[in-house]
């Protein structure tokens, strides 16, 4: 019956069953990277906020999506993050069927890749995406709208629009710069999480689900909001590139 079900499923869209592992496998390693990342950074500052933590966040989280968004973007896309899914769902990229398997598995490999850090680290505290002291709820949903407004965007002009991405090795490389510079301006204030993928596995590992909402609708308003953005307004279609250089529509 499995079977059966699988072949349904890469019939009905062709490619799912290795994208959809592919995605699983993926956003596993980015959390379970940036998340010991983040475990190893709080070992060495007894918890606390410090500037050489958030240069180790801030390159662990670069280096983590330059890689494996290149090393994956062939086989699923690699969206590792709930918002890049559903934008491009939205903008008509990828299949319903690929937002709804690619929404859970996400989520499934974030709670994976954490219980399996707690297991290894000996039973260590996995660190929570949290508000700073003196950043209110609005304040901290504002930051995270921002640096998920700014991902997208970045996404869009790199990855996604016909004749302007940069390959499969500079897009990525550009995009996880950008996260590590969004990690670097937010960090202190939200732990600059852009990804409810990578807020819920810890979240729910640690089951503290303080101001959690604003990790997802944050990114959410974000991401949408500049997915619209670029798809409405700055990308150029094939026919307006006719009318551009000849001044006549193509038909």
């Amino acid at each position: 019956m499995l079977s059966k079900l699988a072949k349904k499923l890469n019939d009905f869209d062709p490619g799912f069953l290795p994208a959809a592992a592919g995605e699983f496998f993926f956003t596993f390693l980015f959390v379970f990277i940036t998340v010991s990342a983040a475990i190893a950074t709080a070992k060495m500052s007894d918890g606390k906020d410090s500037i050489p933590g958030l240069i180790v966040s801030s390159a662990a989280n670069t280096l983590a999506v330059a890689a494996i968004v290149s090393a994956g973007f062939q086989i699923s896309g690699a969206h590792l993050n709930p918002v890049v899914t559903l934008v491009m769902a939205l903008g008509g990229r990828i299949s319903p069927l690929r937002l709804l398997f690619y929404f859970v598995l996400q989520l499934l490999a974030s709670s994976l890749a954490c219980l399996v850090l707690r297991f290894i680290s000996g039973g260590m505290e996995i660190p929570v995406h949290a508000l700073a002291s003196g950043v209110g709820s609005f304040q901290g949903l504002g930051m995270e709208m921002i640096l998920t407004f700014s991902l997208l965007f970045t996404i869009y002009a790199t990855m996604v629009e016909p004749g302007k991405h940069m390959g499969h090795g500079h897009g990525p490389l550009v995009v996880g710069l950008l996260v590590g510079a969004n990690t670097l301006s937010g960090g202190l204030f939200t732990g600059a999480s852009m990804n409810p993928a990578r807020s819920f596995g810890p979240a729910l590992v640690s089951w503290n689900w303080t101001n959690h909402w604003l990790y997802w609708a944050g990114p959410m308003v974000g991401g949408v909001l500049a997915g619209f953005i670029y798809e409405r307004f700055i990308i150029i279609r094939p026919s307006s590139y006719a009318v551009l250089s000849t001044g006549v529509e193509s038909v």
